[in-house]
């Protein structure tokens, strides 16, 4: 039934969140038609959760060790908006992209369906 999931992200730097994703994340690609680019994700979870606001949604990069990646993203020249954050269900802080956007990143501590 289901495939995959695409997601878009729209940015006012898309050429340089497209070299983010490419050269420093180190995300395969194809040519999706006059240079477009499309990347390969890791497998993905989707979580719902309630809310009483505006309903919003978030992507969160997932990874094994959220320091060492951290060390090794600021090597290539990407930054944080603060320290690592324990929140119980996983260790948290947020990247800030080429131009200022940001993405979470975080090492989940919660069962995941893909292990």
């Amino acid at each position: 039934m289901i495939t995959g999931i695409h997601v878009i992200l729209f940015s006012r730097h898309a050429e340089e969140v497209q070299k983010f994703l490419g050269e420093v994340l180190e995300l395969r690609s194809v040519d999706a038609g006059e240079g477009w680019p499309i990347f390969a994700a890791p497998p993905a979870e989707i979580g719902v959760h309630a809310t009483d606001g505006e309903p919003e949604h978030e992507i969160y990069l997932m990874c094994d060790d959220v320091n060492a990646t951290v060390e090794k993203l600021a090597s290539r020249g990407i930054q944080t908006d603060g320290p690592v954050a324990d929140r119980g269900w996983g260790l948290v802080t947020t990247l800030i992209l080429p131009g200022g956007e940001r993405m979470g990143l975080y090492e989940p501590r919660h069962p995941s369906p893909l292990s």
